[in-house]
Formats: C-alpha cells, sequence, structure tokens
C-alpha cells in the first residue's frame, strides 16, 4: 500500500499555495545556527523526511551534516533527499500511484 505523508501527520503543501522562488530558514546543525535557502517542495520533502525518521528537522540535518562531504549544506540535503525517496520508491509504489503508463504518441504527419 502507497504511504502517503499525511498518515504521518506531513502534509503537502505543493497544490494548496503559490511558490516562492527561495525560502530561507534557520536551522541548527551540531549546535551551530545555520541559515539555508531552498525550494518550498525541497523544504517539504525535509519535513517529511524528518517526520517519517521520527527527528526533528535540526537533528536530520545534523545527520545529514555528518556525511555531506564536500558539498555546500544546502546542497548535501537537497543530494540526501533526492537519495532518500529515491531509495524508498519501488516498483510497487510506482504501479499504485499510476506511474509509467505508456501513452500512445500522435504520430506526425511528415
Amino acid at each position: 500500500m502507497k504511504a502517503k505523508a499525511d498518515e504521518i501527520g506531513v502534509e503537502s503543501k505543493m497544490a494548496r499555495r503559490p511558490k516562492a522562488a527561495m525560502i530561507a530558514r534557520n536551522v541548527t546543525v551540531a549546535g551551530r545556527r545555520t541559515s539555508l535557502r531552498m525550494e518550498p517542495e525541497m523544504w517539504d520533502a525535509l519535513q517529511e523526511a524528518a517526520a517519517r525518521e521520527g527527528l526533528s528537522l535540526h537533528d536530520f540535518c545534523t545527520a545529514v551534516a555528518r556525511r555531506r562531504g564536500a558539498y555546500s549544506m544546502t546542497a548535501a540535503i537537497r543530494v540526501h533527499l533526492l537519495n532518500y525517496f529515491r531509495n524508498a520508491a519501488t516498483e510497487a509504489g510506482h504501479k499504485a500511484a499510476g506511474h509509467g503508463k505508456a501513452r500512445p504518441r500522435a504520430k506526425s504527419g511528415k
């Protein structure tokens, strides 16, 4: 069964509000306050991943920071979120979401 964000208390806000280009927020990483600028969708994904892992946003970011390597903090979070949700994606999940359905292509008259 497909897991939904609202089942763990996190709502997707993508369809309900217009998106600003970037949002800056302060987070505490390893006891130090830092500012991150990301798209609203990335903030939504970060909040969802942290909630799924049972961590605060700050603790989740601290865990990412410990493994970030040469990436900037913002880039490390984006890459981590991409990998997090990519690893969670399964064929069954894609099928349940209706992804990958073949659509007939219109033939050109050329």
